[in-house]
């Protein structure tokens, strides 16, 4: 290679701007509250939350580092990095939902670091700022940095990596400090999620390469030190899983990779726009900038390109993983979330030249953010006006107080040409959100969504746990109570024998011999034998 920069930093050009002094104090609250705050608020849901918790739970007592193990059995599905980070964190504070979601919050925040880092160093402090402001306020990052799963560790790490190659396409000879630093994240995602790491960053960098006629830029990340850090980080545990388990590699490389992508075996189709409105619901409250950035760019089209630019890259990076998995033959919500800090990447640029500059565009943006906001506020407060005077629950309705006022705000600000004054309050506005979901709405949800009460009230009972069986419940409540009972209930079979609890998903004519309830939802059968 020689000492010219494929790409040139553009840093210089927001150089004037200035956070103002109580700038700081905001970026921490807005990492707490949207990635850390109320980790614990609701138990673990679905399926996969109780698994993956109870996986790294039996590594933290084993001290099997190596095999996952779902109640003793091996377990496949994904590779060990969240088990791993989950582990030691259930060793540090317990096996609680704070410890098993805490890899993804810990993984958001790099993901955040990351953007905002490569945003300052590559359009300025501006976009810097409102990277800061504007990713961890997202539904997407909001949700699953709560979310006890791989999923946000992959798109962390993948998001590190793609900030490291930046780096290296911005220096005209890069060091061995950043080839370390992205075979490091690289190999740590593929950990984290397997050989999709290696597609998703691969197909980004070629498909730049390809659109920018930068293919001896390309080269840059085969570098043999790239290749050895890779190799060390990624390797050995695929090795020593193989070496003890000698169906690994046909499992798991095979069926939860390749089956899984290529047809539908575990029960995932969708159609293959699916991921449009994923990706709209995951840019909330800020999927109207999105489409606006979007149409803006769109009507510049006629000026010239430059497809060796810093937007190309990052283009790149968000728009093969939505690619990739939409031609997936199984398809999830989480399965996109790398292409998420990208796109807020490039969307923080925009915003911030807009915001600056008072356009149409971003004024726009605003007043229909806030017309929408407000109009979920009348909804809301018309809903809690009809539960007053029935008596009822206030439950969610209760938000609509904050969010009419919210809306109107913003949308007054906007009629006054202030765009800055509009979108702080609407960052103000999601950190009441979720301070205000995560202390109310969340836990009058939990014992309808999750098996934490439902356990509990069992576990108050008797200590000890009795002898607990299960009745055709769903599979989610399944893994759920197993994590909490801490054992793999069984399936109860009629005339089998008579367990001290029954749970059951619908009544049963069990006579005398059982005392007959619900749970606190009131949506199980809940059989005590007297």
């Amino acid at each position: 290679m020689d000492s010219t920069a494929p790409i040139r930093s553009r840093a210089a050009e927001e150089g004037n701007f200035q956070i103002p002094l109580w700038g700081v104090p905001l970026i921490f609250l807005i990492l707490y509250v949207c990635l850390f705050s109320g980790l614990g608020a609701i138990g673990l849901v679905g399926p996969d939350e109780p698994r993956y918790a109870a996986i790294a739970r039996a590594m933290a007592e084993t001290h099997d580092w190596i095999t996952p193990r779902l109640w003793g059995t091996p377990w496949f599905e994904k590779p060990v990095l969240y088990y791993w980070v989950a582990g030691i964190a259930m060793r540090l504070f317990g096996a609680s939902e704070f410890a098993a979601r805490l890899p993804s919050a810990l993984a958001a925040l790099l993901a955040v670091v990351a953007v905002a880092w490569t945003a300052l160093r590559t359009y300025g402090v501006g976009a810097a700022w409102y990277s800061l402001l504007m990713l961890p306020t997202s539904v997407a990052m909001i949700g699953f940095s709560r979310a006890a799963s791989p999923d946000m560790l992959f798109a962390g790490l993948l998001t590190a990596a793609m900030a490291v190659a930046m780096e290296m396409l911005c220096a005209p000879r890069p060091g061995p400090v950043l080839r370390v630093a992205f075979g490091f994240f690289l190999g740590a995602a593929v950990l984290a999620k397997g050989p999709a790491a290696v597609i998703l960053a691969g197909g980004a960098t070629l498909l730049w390469a390809a659109l920018a006629r930068e293919w001896r830029a390309a080269l840059l990340f085969l570098h043999p030190l790239i290749v050895a850090v890779f190799s060390a980080i990624a390797l050995p545990w695929y090795v020593l899983c193989a070496l003890d388990n000698p169906d690994f590699l046909r499992v798991f490389i095979w069926q939860h990779n390749f089956e899984r992508y290529l047809t539908p075996v575990f029960q995932h189709r969708q159609p293959f726009y699916y991921y449009g409105y994923i990706l709209l619901l995951a840019a909330v409250p800020w999927v109207i900038f999105l489409f606006t950035a979007a149409l803006d760019r769109l009507s510049r089209l006629k000026n010239k390109i430059k497809l060796n630019s810093a937007d190309a890259f990052f283009a790149s990076w968000a728009l093969i993983p939505i690619l990739f998995f939409s031609v997936s033959q199984s398809k999830l919500p989480g399965y996109i979330l790398p292409a998420i800090p990208p796109l807020f990447l490039l969307l923080s640029r925009w915003v911030s030249r807009s915001i600056s500059m008072k356009t149409a565009g971003v004024l726009r943006a605003l007043g229909w953010t806030g017309v929408l906001v407000m109009l979920t506020g009348i909804l809301l407060s018309a809903d809690l006006m009809e539960r007053v005077v029935k008596g009822f629950p206030h439950g969610h309705s209760s938000s609509g107080l904050v969010f009419l006022p919210i809306g109107i705000g913003v949308v007054l600000f906007v009629g006054k040409s202030r765009p800055r004054e509009a979108f702080f309050l609407l960052v103000w506005f999601v950190i009441a959100a979720v301070e205000f979901a995560s202390f109310t709405i969340l836990p009058q949800l939990d014992g309808q969504i999750s098996a934490r009460q439902l356990a509990g009230s069992i576990l108050r009972s008797d200590s000890t746990g009795g002898n607990v069986a299960l009745y055709e419940l769903p599979r989610s409540w399944q893994y759920g109570m197993n994590f909490y009972m801490n054992r793999d209930l069984p399936e109860w079979v009629p005339g089998s024998g008579e367990p001290d609890w029954i749970l059951a998903n619908r009544g049963l004519a069990l006579g005398s011999r059982y005392e007959a309830g619900r749970d606190e939802s009131g949506t199980f059968f809940v059989y005590r034998r007297k």
